[in-house]
């Protein structure tokens, strides 16, 4: 986020090399606030700012620029100067933005860091991406179970500065397995026998993530059991790392995007909107947009199949994209509700038959509120005029109206054909229902479409919002064409 309020003032005192308020600047506010008044600023203006600040501070405002910023920052920087302020950062963050780096400068950096951080860089970076091993943090805070309280916090004063976090105090064997953990009050209330082990004050059920768990799980992980951070342990349960609920709160906002962008029907970003090229936002945008195009081929094809029945009942014509609309529409609400549900674990495959069942019955009850207003547009809109509707051997030359009723002149004599009169009386009469009727099969087929399918993705090992809202209305589409035509057909007759 760009805040320019203090940007005229910041050049200004750049300008005039001003030490004094410069460095103020730094320290006033906290580093997330200070980032973000610094964020209009080129990378050659921030690096001016920095030198008017210690290196901790620095890293502390780095951290809370975006990546991409943050790239540009290290890239304008003294090398020396830029691998002591990434060695500064927290190790996950290290990680994440020397993945972002160009591969000489990122060489270069790592080269100038201590062995202990070269070492702990490689460990993370061989994890995968979206993982929990690749989002964690090494700066744990774990103990001896076999340390007095009174030792332990002591260690924990004199430690405290160098771990992101001290909310939960880690208790490992001497094989670094984790036995479990003491909260920081109960370290606290521990106080009042300084001598009690920490292995007899600790917690044993401990709930941690694997390594090679995905993020979303260990973000839901962390929202249910309302943890604070959580432990990352190896198949071994040797304690490796750990993830902070700030951590998890950036996974969280970033599969919300995700998901919002792919029920969109567009790719998900990699950068921002205004850092996204336009080549690139037109190849994640056009990927989705041709498989739409097909889908709406297909529903110009479906049409085209019944056009010779379309010429003969052309008065169904105003009524397809109501028809097609109202199911898209319907489809599209399932989807997000389902896809939204599966996310947040609130259902699983397993309850499909549930799903099911209330979408066919929700689907039931909105098409039966669709189609009252559905029946009244097709009784207006079918008698506010009169209708030509006669066999196809016999075309009509003249059109008489009298009370309401439509009679036909055909080719025979020029002779008001009775025969044809009362077909016509009686297919006026049918066609108030087929409009109706296909209105309530529609959206029944649209909130089964969209409730099976993101199951079905899910089921597969796919991600279910790649079933995005227009992906499910261009099937609905399609679906929508071929029951209106067999409705009209079966109630018609023709």
């Amino acid at each position: 986020m760009i805040n320019t309020l203090f940007l005229p003032e910041l050049r200004e005192m750049l300008a005039d090399n001003n030490h004094a308020e410069l460095s103020e600047f730094c320290v006033a506010l906290h580093a997330s606030r200070t980032a973000e008044f610094m964020a209009g600023l080129t990378s050659e203006e921030i690096s001016q700012v920095f030198q008017h600040t210690d290196p901790d501070n620095r890293s502390d405002i780095l951290s809370y620029f975006d990546r991409q910023k943050q790239v540009e920052v290290v890239s304008e920087l003294d090398r020396n100067e830029a691998a002591k302020l990434v060695e500064l950062l927290q190790p996950d963050d290290r990680v994440d933005l020397l993945q972002e780096v160009e591969d000489d400068v990122r060489e270069e950096l790592i080269a100038l860091m201590p062995a202990e951080v070269r070492r702990d860089i490689l460990r993370l970076d061989q994890y995968p991406e979206d993982t929990a091993g690749a989002m964690m943090t090494t700066d744990v805070t774990k103990f001896s179970e076999t340390m007095s309280v009174r030792e332990a916090m002591d260690a924990l004063t004199v430690q405290a500065e160098d771990f992101e976090t001290i909310y939960y105090l880690y208790i490992v064997d001497d094989e670094n397995h984790l036995r479990g953990l003491v909260s920081a009050r109960q370290l606290l209330t521990g106080m009042r026998k300084p001598t009690q082990k920490l292995g007899e004050l600790m917690q044993t059920d401990v709930v941690a993530a694997h390594v090679m768990d995905d993020q979303e799980e260990v973000a839901n992980k962390v929202a249910r059991m309302d943890l604070l951070a959580i432990p990352v342990v190896d198949l071994e349960r040797r304690l490796v790392g750990l993830i902070t609920h700030d951590d998890v709160i950036d996974v969280v906002r970033e599969e919300a995007t995700e998901d919002a962008h792919r029920i969109a029907a567009v790719e998900p970003l990699d950068q921002s909107y205004l850092r996204t090229s336009v080549l690139t936002l037109s190849w994640k945008r056009g990927i989705w947009l041709t498989i739409l195009f097909v889908c709406a081929l297909l529903t110009a094809f479906a049409l085209e199949q019944y056009e010779s029945r379309l010429k003969t009942l052309y008065w169904l014509v105003p009524f397809i994209p109501l028809i097609i609309s109202s199911g898209g529409n319907s489809g599209s609400q399932s989807a997000t509700l389902i896809i939204t549900a599966l996310s947040r674990k609130h259902i699983s495959v397993s309850d499909w038959a549930k799903v099911v069942t209330r979408e066919l019955v929700m689907g039931l009850l909105l098409g039966v509120g669709l189609a009252t207003l559905g029946l009244l547009a097709s009784w207006f809109m079918i008698n506010t005029e009169p209708r030509v509707i006669a066999p196809e051997d016999q075309p009509a030359m003249e059109i008489s109206v009298d009370g309401g009723e439509t009679w036909i002149a055909n080719e025979v004599g020029g002779e008001v054909q009775s025969r044809v009169k009362q077909e016509t009386q009686s297919l006026t009469h049918l066609a108030f229902f087929v409009v109706p009727l296909t209105l309530v099969l529609v959206v029944m087929a649209g909130t089964l479409t969209g409730s099976v399918l993101p199951l079905i993705f899910e089921k597969i090992g796919l991600d279910p919002a790649m079933m995005s809202n227009p992906f499910v209305a261009g099937i609905i589409d399609i679906l929508g064409i071929v029951i209106y035509m067999t409705v009209a057909a079966w109630l018609v007759g023709v």
